[in-house]
């Protein structure tokens, strides 16, 4: 008799708990494989830590392959499921695409970033759901900081160390207060010569924060909240996001250069190419987490809406501590599925709540009884060891550190702010400039970035909030929130000093006046595919400012760029999804997850693109299509590869 398939898509709290649990109680008995973007558990109550410097990243993330014995692990992202021929169809992080067969099927993709209808958000703000999105969150608030202190313009200052963050939930909260003592410590350090100080507001349509706990923790946490400064306002929102600040629901306009995004959380998109019922986005299942009608079906955590038994016609809520229990219960049940053991209902007992405030300060009710001050700050880290399932001792060797030592107020400039999109399916993985090329070119070698486009093609407008307005791979216009100044960039000055290759101003693609199809014009025009030697375009060979033109395809195809074509070459789904509609067969165009399907039958249905000219060959007979308005070219810190001089002169950075 052959072993039953198991395969769990998602390695959060509700998919990493079913996944050890079915280890343990399978006794190597069934193939257990885990889909998952990435090779860590993330245990996020701690992120703020991350973000404000008191850990670091390694600190709250365990490892999948060490911590979970007997269970096979699969890097990629789920984007198709073959409900009637039992299939996950999955792309892998280098592109490759893969299928696995399964006999049981446990969905614990967990949730992403809620999105709501107001102007510029999506442009401007950043959410708080992953790694990647705590890493840049704790650089851009960095050099804000040291920004505001360096200038002497009063105005500027004021905005680059205001720090809006929306949303005053548990994590909203949490990094209100982390950051206030964060940037307070900067400040100590390396006073403003302004004489200012950093001032973070935290916002919420909400009465309180914290509305989902006791009362009495929510007065506590708004207590220790204003005592460092945080100007809390509840009952207010953000109105509209721009380029320089955020207009609130009062009619209040805030200058700012930083916008968090904690408003909540969404189930990932992929139980809605189901076409199973669903329940404001969640995955309906009887109390024994399985979907009605589909014995062989499973879903746990954020993506599933599980009864609660204990208040009939309400479902438990998306936390992390439900979603760890749901793990547990769903591993019993697919084992009793099996022919082992008895199924379990659902039921749990609340143990209470613990919100971390930073320093001694923390407000919980472990067990019903509310506690503040130090004695909550003791239970509430407590309780975060007693809960990780590993890396315990180098996370208090790390609160041990930060008690006695000063936070290094370093800026690593790791993740820039358009790797790390508001509107994205997978907070988890940060977005990538380049793509893998195919198979057999020169660029085909795994993660292989591609070579940025050539001075003039950056479109003008980024995701995050970077304008590229003549600044070709330069950083945004001064001002931005969630980019970067733009000041003293090589290579990013402004149009008015660009030479004889200066694009038409929106012009995507660095497309010249001349309106000639993805940037490419007449012949020694120009703004488009230049003649040798010649400036503007594609710089030629050894000219300072742009890629050598060996092996480039002229005219700034976008299918070779950062910016390129979504996936037309083993490109992953997640790393192009904010670019634009991605082809589908038939001639059809869905963008983001869409491209899952609609339903069961059409869910092992995959969308192509039509494959890029290589890299090595000469220029292309047809020109290419223009790169999407809103995908933006790797910024100065990605160098593509060493730039030469004509002066002799080594360039800072040169191999």
């Amino acid at each position: 008799m052959s072993r039953p398939r198991i395969v769990i898509v998602g390695a959060g709290f509700a998919g990493y708990r079913t996944a050890r649990t079915l280890s343990r109680l399978t006794r190597h008995q069934a193939d257990i494989t885990v889909l998952n973007p990435t090779d860590y558990f993330l245990y996020l109550p701690l992120l703020p830590q991350v973000a404000a410097g008191i850990l670091e990243p390694r600190r709250v993330s365990v490892s999948l392959s060490g911590t979970l014995p007997h269970v096979r692990l699969v890097l990629g992202e789920a984007d198709g499921i073959d409900l009637d021929g039992r299939t996950v169809h999955y792309t892998g992080p280098e592109g490759e695409e893969g299928t696995l067969p399964y006999d049981r099927l446990v969905l614990a993709a967990g949730s992403v970033n809620k999105l709501l209808p107001v102007p510029g958000v999506a442009e401007h703000a950043h959410g708080f759901r992953g790694l990647p999105e705590a890493l840049y969150l704790r650089d851009h608030v960095t050099r804000q900081v040291e920004l505001a202190a360096a200038t002497d313009d009063r105005a500027e200052c004021a905005a680059r160390c205001t720090f809006v963050v929306v949303g005053a939930g548990y994590t909203g909260t949490e990094v209100a207060a982390h950051g206030a003592m964060y940037t307070d410590a900067q400040v100590r350090r390396h006073p403003m010569r302004t004489g200012m100080r950093p001032r973070w507001m935290l916002l919420d349509v909400a009465p309180r924060v914290m509305p989902e706990m006791d009362e009495r923790l929510s007065r506590t946490a708004e207590r220790v909240l204003r005592q460092r400064g945080v100007d809390v306002r509840m009952g207010t929102s953000v109105k509209e996001a721009t380029h320089d600040g955020v207009v609130l629901t009062d009619g209040t306009t805030v200058g700012t250069r930083t916008l968090v995004w904690c408003v909540g959380v969404r189930p990932d998109p992929l139980v809605e190419s189901l076409g199973l019922p669903m329940e404001r986005g969640r995955l309906l299942v009887d109390p024994h987490l399985q979907v009605p009608g589909r014995p062989e079906l499973f879903a746990c955590g954020d993506v599933a809406a599980v009864p609660d038994l204990d208040r009939p016609g309400q479902y438990t809520p998306m936390t992390a501590q439900h979603a760890w229990r749901h793990g547990k219960v769903c591993a019993h049940n697919v084992v009793a599925s099996l022919g082992r053991g008895k199924r379990r209902a659902y039921r749990h007992r609340d143990l209470g709540f613990v919100v971390d405030l930073g320093g001694a300060k923390a407000a919980a009710d472990p067990l019903g009884l509310p506690m503040s001050g130090v004695a909550a700050g003791a239970v509430t880290r407590g309780y975060h060891l007693a809960a990780m399932p590993g890396n315990r001792v180098r996370v208090a060797a790390d609160w041990l550190l930060d008690a006695v030592l000063p936070r290094q107020a370093v800026q690593l400039g790791l993740v820039r702010s358009w790797s790390v999109p508001l509107e994205s399916s997978s907070p988890e993985v940060a977005r990538v400039p380049g793509r893998p090329g195919r198979p057999g070119t020169d660029a085909g070698r795994a993660g292989e970035p591609a070579k940025a486009p050539p001075a003039g093609e950056a479109a003008e407008k980024r995701p995050g909030g970077e304008s590229a307005e003549g600044r070709p791979g330069g950083e945004p216009a001064e001002g931005r929130p969630g980019g970067e100044p733009a000041k003293n960039q090589q290579a990013g000055e402004s149009a008015k000093n660009q030479s004889a290759g200066e694009p038409a101003k929106n012009q995507p693609g660095g497309e010249s006046a001349k309106n000639q199809p993805g940037g490419e014009s007449a012949k020694n025009q120009p703004g488009g595919e230049s003649a040798k030697n010649q400036p503007g375009g594609e710089p030629a060979k050894n000219q300072p400012g742009g890629e050598p033109a060996k092996n480039q395809p002229r005219g700034g195809d976008a299918k070779k760029g950062p910016s390129g074509s979504p996936r037309a070459s083993g490109r992953p789904r997640r790393a192009v999804e904010a670019a634009g509609p991605r082809p589908a067969r038939g001639g059809s165009a869905k963008p983001g997850k869409a491209s899952r399907g609609t339903g069961a039958g059409a869910a092992g249905k995959r969308p192509t693109a039509s494959p890029g000219p290589s890299r090595s060959a000469g220029p292309p007979t047809e020109p290419g299509p223009e790169p999407p308005a809103h995908q933006p070219p790797p910024g100065p810190d990605i160098a593509p590869g060493p730039v030469r001089r004509t002066d002799g002169r080594a360039e800072e950075g040169d191999s």
